[in-house]
């Protein structure tokens, strides 16, 4: 159940990304190459899309006097991990489910068999094979289940963790353009703050 619930949610966050990924970013990052700082605002500025809030974050960041250009590029790296973060939340989860499923499994597996053994031994001599198979049936309900868990679920979590590390990618990549173009654009942005 857990499992289901952040999957869905992982899905539903990244699928909101990708239908996002109107290319506001891009543009944005276009019209600042041309010094054109208030059409890139108006193009981020609300934007939910990671990418273009931190293009709207870090021009917001350049029109300011106030820190050195280290400290604005320090800022603007924080900012962008923080949306990879975001990005990225929920996945150990799955992970550690994944993990833990066929464990589970396997300690139900144990369990079955230890209270088929103890019927054997309750039944001396006279093992009726029916009283045995109510602890092998659940050895082996237990391991089908923690395998059935386990299965789709990592397969999930490596899909989501490439999906993830792609639109990390993708940040990394804004991040460095943004960067690049407000470093030479950084007294027209600070001209057009007032």
């Amino acid at each position: 159940m857990v499992a289901s619930t952040v999957v869905v949610v992982k899905i539903l966050q990244l699928w909101w990304q990708w239908r996002l990924l109107d290319k506001s970013a891009d543009s944005a990052l276009a019209h600042l190459h041309q010094g054109q700082k208030p059409q890139a605002l108006l193009l981020t500025k609300g934007n939910r899309n990671p990418r273009a809030r931190l293009v709207y974050q870090i021009i917001e960041l350049y029109q300011t006097a106030e820190l050195s250009a280290s400290a604005k590029k320090d800022e603007a790296i924080r900012l962008a991990r923080g949306h990879m973060v975001r990005l990225g939340s929920y996945l150990r989860i799955l992970e550690v489910i994944a993990t833990l499923a066929p464990l589970l499994g396997l300690f139900g597996t144990v369990l079955g068999m230890i209270e088929a053994f103890q019927a054997m031994e309750a039944a001396g001599s006279n093992v009726n094979p029916a009283v045995l198979s109510g602890g092998i049936w659940q050895a082996l309900l237990t391991t089908a289940v923690g395998l059935a868990v386990a299965i789709p679920v990592s397969l999930l979590h490596s899909w989501l963790d490439r999906r993830v590390e792609l639109e990390n990618l993708a940040i990394q990549d804004t991040l460095e353009q943004t960067l690049t173009v407000c470093s030479q654009h950084a007294p027209e942005l600070r001209q057009t703050a007032s």
